[in-house]
């Protein structure tokens, strides 16, 4: 009867699912593509199954090595894009590529101080409470600390969302978060479904950057925000030299005296160098269709947070 009612509708359905399968063939050739991992010319099949064996090894290892990189500067990096963010009590959140949670965590631990402080500013406009009523608040306060926000870690490593797992135990992270295992380039949600979408230190893994892109617009709301942090290009020609120098002589040997594994932390290095700049992200995300794209340089493009807008 619906079709009826809207013929175009039903024409729109078949249309539908003949574009989708068209995109499953074309994902299917493209498995056979050459691409690059790291500095190696590989195919797109074999960069897959490389890039999940890179994170599967260094799992249990990521965070020690992610502090001794960067002498720690990693967290200010993720607190700097949770304050861009600034996410408001209901938010929903899908964290991609974010399988040990340190953007989850932060998260939480956001939403549950804005909560906090808006209890606190309910409080002092209503003088007049009894201390019964004031404890009855805290209570609430206590049971819905997120005001309904949630995360959700999306990662294709079953390793990392094991290690994520386990991280959110021993630090009592429950309410409002769930672990979800999936590809970046094919998300198993639903269109229109979440308020923010980030990916901190994982697109440059993505083999197709482009269908990852196309993804995150899909499965965000209208007026939903996605955020990227990722290692980018340095605009200074010195420090480029010298974190030339530390990248290619110190971190792979780092590698190998903390998580015995000289080959996979050389990946990373190279992936950042294969990893487009700047401006030409820029560009790749607004051909997925974001609006209002810019993007901020931190310590002089070491890395960089882009932001864009589904509107």
């Amino acid at each position: 009867a619906a079709a009826g009612l809207c013929p175009c509708r039903a024409l729109l359905a078949r249309r539908g699912g003949a574009l989708r399968a068209l995109c499953g063939s074309v994902r299917g050739l493209a498995a056979g593509q050459e691409t690059h991992f790291g500095f190696q010319t590989v195919t797109e099949a074999e960069r897959r199954e490389k890039i999940y064996q890179v994170f599967e090894s260094v799992a249990k290892k990521y965070d020690i090595m992610n502090d001794s990189m960067t002498l720690g500067i990693h967290r200010v990096w993720k607190d700097i894009l949770m304050h861009k963010m600034n996410p408001s009590p209901g938010t929903l959140l899908l964290d991609v590529a974010g399988g040990t949670g340190d953007i989850a965590f932060r998260f939480i631990n956001y939403v549950r101080s804005v909560r906090e402080r808006q209890l606190q500013r309910k409080l002092k406009h209503h003088q007049n409470l009894s201390w019964q009523e004031i404890s009855e608040s805290y209570q609430e306060d206590k049971f819905k600390s997120l005001g309904d926000s949630q995360v959700v870690v999306c990662d294709i490593n079953k390793e990392m969302l094991k290690v994520g797992k386990q991280k959110a135990q021993h630090l009592g992270y429950s309410e409002g978060l769930s672990w979800v295992l999936g590809n970046a380039e094919e998300l198993p949600f639903d269109d229109d479904k979440f308020d923010v979408y980030t990916i901190a230190f994982g697109i440059r893994n993505v083999t197709r950057i482009d269908l990852a892109l196309q993804e995150a617009y899909r499965v965000l709301k209208p007026g939903g925000r996605f955020l990227c942090l990722e290692f980018s290009h340095v605009s200074n020609p010195l420090l480029s030299r010298l974190y030339d120098l530390y990248s290619f002589q110190v971190i792979p040997v780092l590698g190998e005296v903390i998580a015995g594994d000289w080959k996979s932390y050389q990946y990373l290095v190279e992936s950042i160098r294969r990893f487009p700049p700047q401006e030409e992200l820029k560009a790749m995300i607004e051909d997925a269709g974001f609006l209002k794209v810019d993007y901020q340089n931190l310590n002089l493009g070491i890395v960089a947070i882009h932001s864009g807008f589904k509107l």
